[in-house]
């Protein structure tokens, strides 16, 4: 069997928590700020976890992670 390529945009954006779950950053926090609620952008900027459903397919991006 060859080598996996990682892909490498999968690779940037989701990180391997301790238990071997996905970590994501969350979306909606580049522009259009000013009307969006401090309580809304505070909750943006904590990471959440990937849906069970899009797990699979995540590790066929990243085979190593």
């Amino acid at each position: 069997m060859p080598k996996l390529k990682t892909n490498r945009g999968a690779a940037k954006r989701f990180k391997t928590t301790g238990s071997g779950k996905f970590r994501r950053s969350k979306a909606y926090k580049s522009h259009l700020l000013t009307r969006k609620t401090a309580k809304r952008k505070r909750n943006l900027r904590k990471s959440g976890l990937i849906d069970s459903t899009n797990v699979r397919a995540i590790q066929r991006l990243l085979p190593y992670a």
